[in-house]
């Protein structure tokens, strides 16, 4: 049950639900509130199918260029600390995504189902966390639905996200975010240490 708890978190901290309120609420300041509740579902559900498209593939690539499990790891983990990074020490993930957008036409893929949403970081994410060498079929199919859990979670946040920004602010939410990747770092660098100590081991 704490193992189930500490991947909720986890996953929580790295996909970043609050830190997409001011992203979903600048790419969609020109829509009625009806089309704001469908821009949210919508981009809730591509990004769990994009999710779920590399916990069942991503692997298989990899794997496919012959890339090792140590090395894969490593590589992932230094993603996911560079990525952490910026939500750290950066101008923070809502603000960097908020300048992305320039059509507000299709804001529901880009960018709030991905990079918002199902960014760089929640991909890498996900693929360790399903590797099939490692874990089980159970225990990843107890991961995917532990994602899916936290996307409807992401969508109800930004379903409420007016009323969010209100309550916490954005001097709230830059917080929050930074949190969030201070956890996310945290993984990276245990993850690291995880493939330097495995490959070390096997020579």
């Amino acid at each position: 049950m704490i193992e189930i708890l500490t991947t909720i978190f986890f996953v929580f901290a790295v996909i970043d639900p609050v830190g997409s309120i001011p992203v979903y609420l600048e790419a969609t300041k020109e829509f009625d509130l009806t089309h704001k509740k469908k821009i949210a579902i919508r981009a809730s559900i591509m990004a769990f199918l994009i999710l779920l498209f590399f916990i069942v593939i991503g692997q298989l690539i990899l794997e496919g260029m012959s890339v090792s499990l140590d090395a894969f790891q490593i590589s992932g983990g230094v993603i996911l600390f560079l990525f952490a990074l910026t939500m750290i020490f950066g101008d923070g993930k809502p603000e960097l995504e908020k300048n992305q957008i320039t059509d507000y036409k299709h804001v529901t893929i880009f960018p709030i189902a991905i990079p918002s949403i199902a960014s760089p970081g929640a991909i890498m994410a996900v693929v360790l966390m399903t590797n099939n060498h490692i874990y089980t079929i159970q225990q990843q199919t107890i991961t995917t639905i532990i994602v899916l859990f936290v996307i409807g979670l992401t969508c109800f946040i930004l379903l409420m996200a007016n009323h969010l920004q209100k309550v916490i602010g954005d001097y709230g939410i830059t917080v929050l975010s930074k949190i969030m990747g201070l956890i996310l770092a945290s993984y990276a660098v245990q993850s690291i240490l995880s493939g330097i100590s495995s490959y070390f081991g096997n020579v």
